[in-house]
């Protein structure tokens, strides 16, 4: 993030002496990204270092790693994610569905929250969801951070969380990076401000709210995904959101995708202009997210609104459908679709749909739809996915919207 915040107590000069109370120092950390190149902050621990374990940690049997299928025939993929049945919490209600060798994108549906004393820390990437269904509260070393449907949350490499259910259950899109995540940075100038041209900005952003720091001695447990999908749960004898302040540039936040602000031409939009979110050296690493919203469709007096068919031969390309207002795939997704086209196969609007987008021309469209393009590198569908897919979507090109065949 391009904002740094100040939240509770801190020094004015970092690396130097502070009391949390008389006679108590308090411990610093850095939490940063990139090594000690990318976004950072200060943490202030009240007493106790987080290194502080007081067992020996354990690797669990969980395992939410990818599996690969079978070698299957290259083909287009329609993922039904709507289809999975709500269980576990934000950790073990995971199903992975895309990965690569960087990215890695899973839906959870789960209806618990974490158990009180039960953090969760992802030591393989940072951490990018787009909440389809549900509310509840993201509490974290820094804070409170409350979602709801529409929203992205981001959450860094190395936050330790836990998620708080305000609803009987939640459905999360969870995009995973080795790299970390923020807006593009073509949208951002030299003082990190988002330029008057871009559709984000970063002051619609929402930060945890701070609470006050948690003194407390026990048993906490705090579970670490690593190597991919393993869980090792380890000990702490304090409790983990023990800051009494932080500052910085790396925290979790929120983000709507109602205030990200579509850019509209007279003639069809790329998909660059839908742009939200970038992890990597894009477009050389890493991927680009979109956000496809309701807006002004192209009023030149011959714009076909529907996208044109493309083969973007360097990026695999996955679309999750928040809703079906989308017209290149009216009647063929609902809501939680997910489609995955591999860069080496063309895709383009199903059917007729093209012709009937012509009504739609300078009109106000309502769909909403999440797009992740990864760049330089092939994706493949786990094998955990594969009882969510549609059988025929390969053929979907020969019916119209509706699942009619074409003459």
């Amino acid at each position: 993030m391009s904002v740094i915040l100040t939240r509770g107590r801190v020094p004015r000069t970092p690396h130097s002496e502070y009391y949390s109370e008389p006679g108590v120092l308090a411990l610093e950390e850095i939490h940063s990204s990139a090594g000690f190149s990318g976004d950072w902050s200060r943490k202030y621990h009240y007493r106790q270092y987080p290194t502080r374990q007081i067992r020996d940690p354990h690797k669990l049997p969980l395992d939410i790693r990818p599996q690969p299928p079978a070698p299957m025939a290259l083909q287009p993929w329609h993922l039904r994610t709507a289809r999975l049945k709500p269980h576990g919490d934000v950790v073990s209600g995971r199903v992975p569905l895309v990965y690569g060798t960087t990215t890695f994108v899973c839906a959870a549906r789960f209806e618990r929250s974490c158990p009180a004393d039960r953090f969760f820390r992802n030591g393989d990437g940072h951490e990018l969801w787009f909440v389809q269904e549900g509310r509840g509260l993201l509490a974290s070393e820094y804070g409170v951070l409350p979602f709801r449907p529409g929203q992205y949350v981001v959450v860094p490499k190395g936050t330790t969380y836990r998620v708080e259910l305000e609803s009987e259950d939640c459905w999360l899109l969870m995009i995973e990076s080795r790299f970390p995540i923020g807006f593009a940075p073509r949208y951002l100038n030299r003082s990190g401000q988002a330029h008057l041209t871009a559709p984000v900005v970063e002051t619609e952003v929402d930060p945890p709210e701070f609470r006050p720091p948690r003194d407390e001695e026990g048993e906490f447990r705090v579970w670490t995904k690593h190597g991919g999908g393993f869980v090792t749960e380890m000990f702490l004898g304090h409790h983990p959101f023990d800051l009494i302040g932080w500052e910085g540039a790396l925290y979790p936040y929120a983000f709507h995708a109602d205030d990200h602000h579509p850019l509209a031409r007279q003639i069809h939009t790329s998909p660059p202009t839908r742009q939200t979110f970038e992890s990597g050296a894009a477009p050389h690493a890493g991927f680009a997210v979109c956000t496809f919203k309701g807006q002004i469709e192209g009023w030149h007096p011959r714009d076909v609104p529907a996208p044109y068919a493309h083969n973007n031969a360097d990026s695999d390309e996955l679309t999750f459908f928040s809703n079906t207002g989308y017209g290149a795939r009216k009647g063929l997704v609902e809501p939680g679709s997910l489609t995955f086209h591999p860069g080496s196969l063309p895709h383009s609007p199903h059917g007729t749909a093209a012709k009937r987008s012509l009504e739609e021309r300078g009109k106000l469209s309502d769909y909403l739809a999440v797009m992740l393009d990864v760049f330089y590198e092939p994706l493949s569908v786990a094998k955990q996915a594969l009882p969510i897919a549609e059988k025929d979507y390969p053929t979907g090109w020969n019916r119209d919207t509706q699942g009619l065949a074409i003459d």
